[in-house]
């Protein structure tokens, strides 16, 4: 239940029910961004809406839909179902899904194809793939644990510069 393998009833393990050759990822060359070595702690799965704050430890895989807020010093997983309408900060974002809003990666930030970022993104290191859609603001530079990004100010300054005279 709750994604636990059946294998055996003593594992701690938790399925992500990804599979390397079940995906087109295979094809790309970035089987190790989705497999097991993340060792997944929880998992929103497709068809799940959650709406609220998300804190936590370790990594998180998102399928499904959810609205709100995530925090972690770890990592999130954004599968290629996943419809993410939130606040992220996080140590490391992985993308294949979609996500609307503003978000903090202090580590690093992949988009990899499919995916779709409407947002803004402070991060220190970001890697996308072709095929990625993103729209927003990227400042890049270390990115500290009180950093507060004043998004909607920046974002306001950047839309104003851009009206015609």
């Amino acid at each position: 239940m709750f994604g636990r393998n059946s294998d055996s009833d003593n594992s701690s393990t938790v399925s992500t029910g990804f599979s390397p050759s079940d995906s087109s990822r295979s094809q790309s060359g970035n089987d190790k961004v989705f497999d097991q070595s993340h060792d997944v702690s929880a998992f929103v799965g497709e068809g799940v809406e959650f709406k609220g704050v998300i804190s936590y430890q370790g990594t998180v895989r998102i399928d499904g839909q959810l609205e709100g807020e995530i925090h972690t010093d770890g990592v999130l997983i954004v599968g290629q179902t996943a419809v993410i309408d939130a606040k992220v900060e996080a140590g490391t974002i992985i993308c294949q899904g979609r996500i609307i809003g503003d978000i903090i990666a202090r580590e690093k930030v992949q988009l990899m194809s499919p995916a779709v970022l409407n947002g803004s993104v402070k991060t220190p290191s970001l890697s996308m793939e072709e095929g990625v859609l993103f729209n927003g603001i990227c400042e890049m530079g270390p990115v500290t644990k009180s950093s507060n990004y004043g998004s909607q100010e920046k974002v306001t300054a950047y839309d104003d510069s851009l009206k015609a005279v």
